[in-house]
């Protein structure tokens, strides 16, 4: 993806469409393992959170305020720029470029007032940490329907259990009595799931 298309030469952006980016970027970042990390961590000191939001202003006003086209590499570029100064990390997982993908599309989409993928973002109710709030993204991303997400992990580890039942160890039978190994030592089968073994 070289640039986003901004309206024919990156014209004004409408005040609705600047404020549904802001809270795009918003969402967003809240949704970004990494990023959280960082600000819980405190990476950035004790004003980490307040890093956090000025980044993403700093994005919003990227956006908003700088003629168009918006390049893909100037963005990654001045995300990786504003973390290495404002929390003295380097994110080596691809999230940054992940990010930065996202964020154009947004803004894109915000440039045609379309606001679905704000709309998919806001609607996606995200439980515990932000690993899992990750992952949760990633499926919202899908186009497929994700109602049966659960069904569908569920028979697929049964499908992997059934194609190779000779690695799972469970699956092994165990021996009624405990017989010695080649070195004269024997496998005591555990009382509460350990292994200990003693010798003849």
């Amino acid at each position: 993806m070289a640039a986003s298309n901004s309206g024919g030469g990156g014209g004004p952006i409408s005040a609705q469409a600047a404020a549904a980016l802001g809270e795009g970027i918003k969402l967003v970042f809240g949704r970004w393992t990494a990023l959280q990390m960082a600000v819980e961590n405190q990476w950035g000191g004790r004003d980490s959170r307040a890093k956090a939001d000025q980044f993403g202003e700093s994005i919003h006003s990227w956006f908003c305020r700088s003629r168009g086209p918006h390049y893909f590499e100037d963005l990654v570029d001045m995300m990786y720029e504003n973390i290495s100064d404002s929390f003295n990390a380097d994110f080596e997982d691809n999230s940054v470029e992940e990010v930065a993908e996202q964020l154009l599309i947004i803004h894109e989409e915000c440039m045609q007032s379309n606001y679905s993928s704000i709309e998919k973002l806001r609607n996606s109710h995200v439980q515990g940490n932000a690993v899992s709030q990750s992952r949760q993204i990633a499926a919202d991303d899908d186009d497929s329907d994700s109602s049966d997400d659960d069904n569908g992990d569920a028979s697929m580890m049964e499908d992997e259990a059934a194609a190779a039942p000779e690695e799972m160890v469970v699956d092994r039978p165990r021996p009624s009595k405990p017989v010695p190994d080649a070195d004269g030592w024997t496998v005591v089968p555990p009382k509460h799931g350990g292994r200990s073994r003693g010798k003849n």
